[in-house]
């Protein structure tokens, strides 16, 4: 498993490389073909999608399970130069190990076990690997929803929460808005009185757009990057900002929306432009969700594991497939830290209890 895992770490996936995505598509491919019906999907400017119908003992398949996965990484090309793939201190290393090539060979182990210990399994388990789930699942997302629907659940390959590896049950919906302002520009000594100041006008906005946050319904409201001017000398004509947004509830969606679409300018001379919205809609812990979660704790407590849930801010494609009522268990993948960032690792004692645990919900849903 641990080469396995070096292989996929190995190759470089980054979402803005689609021939890099692809590579690793077919690198997945190429290890699951002895024993899976393997397609490749279009992906638009992004890598192909991925889907392997997985061969499992057992008589007819009365359903379908969905594994769901990405191939794509948030490290750019030739990040393993400074950042190599190694087993130290009870943990492997390298960019994308938790996020989440590790999740995918566990899937593959899984299926690898099932067969080889001739469990017969009930319904069919068709892998999806999406290329884009990094910067939004834009070209995905038809698909996933298209297998999510025909799928009595799906199990989603993403890392568990924090270092005891916590299932998750919910997460919150994503979005982001652009708000540009458009002022007046004009000479800042010569004749400053003539200037309407964007820039003055988006730090208005801005304290504004930051009371939006409702942290007890877990609204959250960040404006995350700003730009705008052209020189210390000139009252600014454009300014804009971008905003990052979470919503644990779907119904609170359209309320932020509406403020955003309502914002009028401090300064008449000014006026303000908005695009954006909600992209990913929350996972809500509906029953369907709390009921697989309990099938999962009691498998894992038959291989003496004890299983806990949770509540992320981050989304996943599982957002999609849940928010189309599939009951959908989050948090399957790897255990460890350091996901996007330069520790990423993965607790080598937790490979084979999560492979395990796949392999058994698989059996059992």
């Amino acid at each position: 498993m641990t080469a396995l895992i070096r292989r996929f770490v190995e190759c470089e996936s980054p979402s803005d490389d689609a021939a890099a995505v692809t590579r690793f598509a077919e690198l997945v491919a190429d290890t699951v073909a002895p024993f899976a019906k393997v397609r490749m999907h279009a992906g638009a400017r992004f890598g192909k999608i991925l889907t392997a119908e997985l061969q499992l003992p057992g008589r007819k398949k009365t359903g379908q399970v969905l594994a769901l996965g990405h191939s794509d990484t948030v490290w750019p090309m030739g990040t393993l130069k400074t950042m190599p793939f190694r087993e130290a201190e009870g943990r492997l290393w390298g960019p994308g190990v938790l996020d989440m090539k590790a999740g995918i060979a566990f899937l593959i182990f899984a299926a690898r076990a099932l067969r080889e210990l001739e469990i017969p399994v009930e319904n069919r388990l068709l892998l999806q690997l999406n290329p884009d789930e990094e910067v939004g699942s834009e070209a995905s997302r038809d698909l996933t929803e298209r297998n999510a629907s025909q799928s009595k659940a799906v199990l989603v390959l993403e890392p568990g929460t924090g270092m005891t590896g916590k299932l998750k049950t919910a997460r919150k919906g994503v979005g982001d808005f652009t708000v540009t302002v458009k002022g007046k520009a004009s000479h800042a000594g010569v004749d400053f009185a003539a200037g309407a100041s964007a820039v003055v006008e988006l730090a208005r906005q801005i304290d504004r757009i930051a009371s939006f946050t409702q942290e007890s319904r877990g609204i959250t409201v960040n404006p995350g990057v700003i730009a705008g001017g052209t020189r210390t000398n000139v009252v600014a004509a454009e300014a804009r900002t971008e905003v990052d947004i979470r919503v644990l509830k779907l119904k609170d969606a359209p309320m932020l929306e509406k403020k955003f679409r309502s914002l009028v300018p401090y300064d008449k001379r000014c006026t303000i432009e908005v695009s954006g919205g909600l992209n990913r809609p929350p996972m809500e812990r509906s029953a369907g969700i709390v009921k697989l979660f309990r099938l999962a704790q009691k498998l894992g407590g038959e291989i003496g594991v004890k299983l806990e849930e949770s509540l992320t801010g981050g989304g996943s494609d599982g957002n999609f497939t849940a928010a189309i009522g599939i009951p959908t268990l989050d948090g399957l993948g790897a255990v460890g830290e350091g996901a996007h960032a330069a520790n990423e690792s993965i607790l080598v004692e937790r490979m084979a209890d999560r492979t395990a645990l796949v392999g058994k919900l698989v059996a059992a849903v």
